[in-house]
């Protein structure tokens, strides 16, 4: 008898005001992470956030809820009260893959996390990689290039690119 695990795979899509793009999850290198998105997703925690930053040639962030309409915390500094363990693995950061955003502290990781727009290598090993992009790639490269602010805090873009909300679906 097979002791693997026989779950369904699943997808996560992710609806924004630029289009959607669909994430294949990598339970086998990150599981628990991986049950983290898709737990706060079901309980709708991403619905009516935000990307709130972006860099060009290098990623698209988002998951914090002080992006939501009406909250007045910091765009950025936000989670959802708790933190997970980091499970970095050997997964390359490079374009389309989504990965956990974190403070310096290695195990800060809870509901914000970035896509990759082009390769970060320099941050292999040391992020939270659980999975990739595997349709919507023109949608991330209309949201990586959206303006952002001249002054101040640069990577934040000048137009609100929301997330309405994350599906979690079976694979097709």
């Amino acid at each position: 008898m097979s002791t693997t695990n026989t779950a369904p795979e699943e997808h996560a899509i992710l609806k924004t005001s630029y289009g959607d793009m669909t994430i294949k999850f990598w339970p086998d290198v990150a599981p628990k992470t991986v049950e983290n998105f898709k737990k706060l997703a079901r309980e709708g925690f991403y619905n009516g956030t935000a990307f709130h930053r972006i860099i060009k040639g290098f990623m698209i962030q988002g998951g914090c809820p002080n992006t939501k309409d009406g909250e007045s915390g910091l765009p950025g500094t936000g989670g959802p009260g708790y933190q997970i363990k980091a499970e970095f693995n050997a997964k390359p950061h490079v374009r389309g893959v989504i990965s956990m955003a974190r403070s310096q502290h290695p195990d800060s990781a809870g509901s914000q996390f970035f896509i990759c727009h082009g390769d970060a290598r320099f941050l292999d090993r040391q992020y939270t990689a659980f999975g990739e992009l595997i349709a919507g790639d023109d949608v991330l490269e209309r949201i990586a290039t959206v303006p952002t602010q001249p002054t101040g805090e640069r990577s934040t873009p000048i137009d609100r690119i929301g997330l309405t909300s994350v599906e979690i679906v079976p694979a097709a």
